[in-house]
């Protein structure tokens, strides 16, 4: 059986992080691993995750560090990096050793948001359209990928923000992504909070500012300005 580590990087994610763990105990009950990486929490999210995952670690707050600092003390023979804001589908297990038993080396899930709105709906239809067209996936879509192939890339490149695309960029140079159809389901927070508009204008600008070589802190500093 292909053991699979789900690595969970967290900050300050205790009010839904019980419910979101408690999902993922029917994995541990089949031998796959739940490694929460936790980057410095102060809302208990450490002591709320411990009794729900095998390996509680603590890393400097960074999303690429976290990811690679729980990916060091892995054991699966595969590697699922899954935002705590994320639920993975019904039958996603049963799906994703289908694909890495038939040779998928890496790949994503296809995305929805919680909020049934139409708006959200055609946001997520427009990520899952862009991921398939330039092969690159976003954090939100549970990125996969074999044990193997994260050594032979290098594991996430350390930079503060981006860290998904740089990886899908680096990982589509040696094998074709899979693209699991059946959808992980995302919270849509963030949109409401930032007003969804001004979200969408800040992605194309970040996405744009990134293609043209400006660096991740500084688009860091775009997307998590300081008050």
């Amino acid at each position: 059986m292909t053991r699979i580590s789900l690595i969970i990087p967290v900050l300050n994610e205790g009010a839904s992080l019980r419910d979101f763990l408690e999902r993922l105990q029917d994995w541990r009950a089949l031998g796959h691993e739940l490694i929460l990486v936790d980057g410095g929490s102060n809302d208990g999210s450490p002591e709320i995750a411990a009794p729900y995952v095998d390996q509680l670690c603590r890393a400097k707050p960074s999303r690429a560090g976290q990811m690679n600092y729980g990916a060091e003390r892995a054991s699966g023979d595969a590697l699922l990096f899954l935002h705590a804001d994320t639920q993975l589908p019904e039958r996603g297990l049963e799906l994703l050793r289908a694909a890495l038993a038939a040779g998928a080396q890496w790949g994503w899930f296809d995305v929805r948001f919680d909020n049934p709105a139409l708006v959200f709906k055609m946001i997520a239809g427009f990520m899952n359209l862009r991921a398939r067209w330039t092969r690159v996936c976003t954090g939100d879509q549970a990125l996969f990928l074999t044990r193997k192939m994260f050594d032979r890339v290098g594991g996430f490149p350390q930079q503060s923000l981006m860290e998904d695309v740089a990886i899908s960029k680096r990982l589509r140079q040696h094998a074709e992504p899979i693209v699991m159809s059946a959808k992980v389901e995302t919270a849509s927070r963030r949109w409401q909070q930032r007003g969804i508009i001004s979200t969408i204008l800040l992605m194309w600008d970040l996405r744009l500012r990134y293609f043209l070589g400006q660096s991740p802190e500084s688009l860091h500093a775009r997307y998590y300005p300081k008050d």
